[in-house]
């Protein structure tokens, strides 16, 4: 109407009209699959059967890969005044230092995780890899009566549901330790679900806050020493090995895993046994 106005009376007048500045929320999930509720009850069937039968559960999955180099990390923590850590302006890639990829296994029973810190690629190998490293140092010593593996993980990524290289390195795993392997995936777009999030990355993620992560030294360092009140404890390595992409499975080499699918979704749900070794 001509009048000339401030951008503060603006403001008044919006918040006395019942407006107030608001973030975006994230509740849209999209369409949930049929199967979706069935599927965590089945899971939680499961994982109740092998905890009585004293056998160990586990959650799987890949954290955020990070940078590593000075760059600025979400949060804050105590410093002197007006002393804050300086770090890069934009966050490119330093090759030299390249990025890091952490893959936890969280263990249910014990609110115990174990960390590889990759610096190659998130590959189903990898992911295996962990998985053994985690047996054979924190899983052994405690079931040591075990003959089975219960592990949760989600529908996508390295360790999804549909991944060939997946269960052909779960095949190789179960010959090696004489576990039979039974894994329940999440339903897809419920990953948010996965006890490895908010009962070991959550706490991970709090305990480097507003801290640069400058080098693989110091990540696997702040991974290691992430403790709650509620007894949780973390082992953390640094992983150099190679595990390139692109690693194909042929149909032959799926034929010959030893895999018993679950009659609920056997997509989603089935157990890997050891093959028996030929006389």
């Amino acid at each position: 109407m001509g009048h000339t106005i401030s951008y503060q009376l603006v403001a008044e007048l919006l918040f006395s009209a019942g407006y107030s500045l608001q973030a975006n929320r994230k509740t849209r999930e999209g369409p949930n699959h049929p199967d979706r509720d069935e599927q965590f009850r089945h899971i939680n069937r499961q994982v109740r059967r092998f905890q009585i039968d004293a056998q160990p559960v586990i959650s799987v999955d890949t954290k955020k890969k990070e940078l590593v180099g000075d760059f600025k990390n979400p949060g804050k923590q105590w410093r002197p005044k007006k002393n804050p850590q300086p770090v890069q302006v934009h966050d490119f890639l330093i090759p030299q230092k390249g990025k890091a990829i952490p893959y936890g296994v969280y263990d249910l029973t014990h609110n115990a995780g174990w960390v590889s810190v990759g610096i190659d690629h998130d590959t189903a190998s990898f992911a295996a890899r962990t998985i053994l490293r985690w047996w054979q140092k924190m899983g052994r010593p405690i079931y040591r009566g075990a003959n089975a593996l219960l592990i949760t993980a989600d529908a996508g990524g390295s360790n999804g549901s549909r991944v060939r290289l997946w269960k052909w390195e779960l095949q190789q795993l179960a010959s090696r330790t004489g576990l039979s392997i039974t894994v329940c995936h999440l339903p897809p777009g419920t990953s948010k679900w996965n006890k490895i999030e908010h009962r070991l990355f959550s706490y991970i993620s709090t305990n480097w806050r507003g801290q640069p992560l400058i080098s693989l030294a110091v990540i696997v360092s702040l991974i290691a020493s992430t403790q709650t009140a509620g007894g949780l404890r973390i082992r953390c390595e640094l992983d150099q090995g190679s595990y390139p992409k692109g690693q194909e499975v042929s149909d032959e080499q799926m034929a010959e895993l030893n895999l018993e699918r679950h009659r609920f979704h056997g997509d989603w749900n089935y157990t890997i046994h050891p093959k028996r070794k030929r006389k």
